[in-house]
């Protein structure tokens, strides 16, 4: 059979992820990896999800293996909005849908809010996965900076000649992957203007929010909303959450907080798309969570904040002249720009054969597919000599 024949015309842009492929090099014992922007699983509540699960299959087994309601798990529902009252978001359970992890709530924005030839307003660089999720939709891409003073007209103008209008606008505005850099409270507040002006959407990817190491903590979007319009049933900003980063990604479970309108066009994706997230996994979270969760991020932050002090001096002294990169104040990622004729792909094979240390090339960030003179680096799974030899060996690289 000709599959090509038969495929949706979307199909053509879906591509494999770059990361996704390159963490198959953690296999390979003589690969140092900054590759993969994942957690250490050396760092991961094990026995405190022992005895959750434990706990689950004592006295709770019939309900954690039954189907539940396509919402999420009521108790850890009411934990996550309880939570989002302490960075000033005050809802209810009501106004969050639990997903398998942020991926699928990006997913299911892509589906509710884009039609062919609508355009979706992104960091350039951006969050790989959110392009991954939202081409099957077909959008055009065009570039969000709210620092520089472009219209809302403007954007509105380029949509329409693009053949669709503006629909939303994705960042992530914490120790953002893949730059690790942070957006300010004055750009924050321009997005809502922005928003308001040209009536779209904004989706607020918060994974790494919980992981800030130094600097003051920013109200996130959706906090800055709602203290502007008085209730977040009025609040065009959906709020998009994750325990991977905090407690374990293998659990898959995320959330998307938002007015209760657009949570429930949401529910309706989810019953549609898998009925409901993992129930045993739902409740072993709302269990860790509420027994472990400030604690052990505390711990998480005092370990990578470490590993990225050790990347940042070692850049220093190692990377050859030409080379500049970001100093997050939190999250996983430090970015590299290279001299302009550099190649990132070129250089990883060359890094592979000569240096034996991965990185992500940058071109997979862009939109349009620029960005070739860019490296991303993560520290999460590096200890400190690994970091300082990987490191040493991407300078020779980039100095040879």
């Amino acid at each position: 059979m000709d599959w090509e024949k038969v495929f949706a015309t979307r199909a053509g842009r879906m591509k494999a992820s770059e990361i996704r492929e390159l963490l198959k090099l953690l296999a390979q014992p003589d690969i140092i990896s900054f590759a993969g922007g994942i957690p250490d699983p050396k760092l991961f509540p094990d026995q405190a999800f022992r005895e959750a699960y434990a706990d689950i299959f004592a006295t709770s087994a019939g309900e954690a293996l039954q189907y539940s309601v396509s919402e999420g798990y009521p108790p850890l529902r009411e934990w996550i909005a309880a939570h989002m009252a302490t960075i000033g978001i005050p809802c209810t359970a009501d106004n969050i849908l639990i997903t398998s992890g942020s991926q699928q709530a990006l997913d299911y924005l892509g589906k509710l809010l884009l039609s062919p030839g609508d355009t979706a307003l992104v960091g350039w660089p951006t969050y790989l996965g959110a392009l991954g999720a939202f081409n099957a939709y077909e959008p055009t891409y065009d570039r969000l900076d709210p620092e520089t003073n472009r219209s809302a007209s403007d954007y509105a103008e380029t949509a329409a000649a693009a053949g669709g209008r503006v629909k939303f606008a994705y960042m992530s505005v914490d120790f953002a992957n893949p730059t690790g850099r942070t957006m300010d409270r004055a750009a924050r507040e321009r997005v809502l203007d922005l928003a308001d002006e040209l009536d779209m959407a904004v989706i607020e990817d918060a994974a790494y929010q919980a992981l800030r190491y130094n600097g003051e903590a920013i109200p996130p979007i959706l906090a800055l909303e709602i203290a502007r319009k008085g209730n977040i049933e009025d609040c065009r900003t959906l709020y998009c959450g994750s325990f991977s980063k905090s407690l374990a990604p293998g659990l898959r479970v995320g959330w998307v907080c938002g007015s209760k309108r657009a949570i429930g066009q949401m529910v309706l994706l989810k019953q549609a798309g898998d009925l409901h997230s993992s129930t045993l996994n739902q409740m072993a979270i709302d269990r860790v969570a509420r027994s472990i969760f400030d604690d052990h991020v505390a711990m998480l932050r005092g370990v990578y904040a470490e590993r990225r002090d050790h990347m940042l001096s070692a850049l220093k002294r190692y990377m050859p002249e030409g080379v500049s990169w970001t100093h997050p104040e939190g999250g996983m990622f430090v970015w590299l720009t290279v001299p302009p004729n550099l190649d990132g792909a070129e250089l990883l094979a060359k890094s592979l054969k000569t240096q034996r240390v991965a990185f992500v090339p940058g071109r997979a960030f862009f939109a349009d597919g620029t960005g070739g003179n860019t490296l991303r680096l993560s520290f999460s799974l590096a200890d400190k000599e690994t970091i300082e030899e990987g490191i040493r060996r991407l300078g020779l690289l980039l100095a040879g």
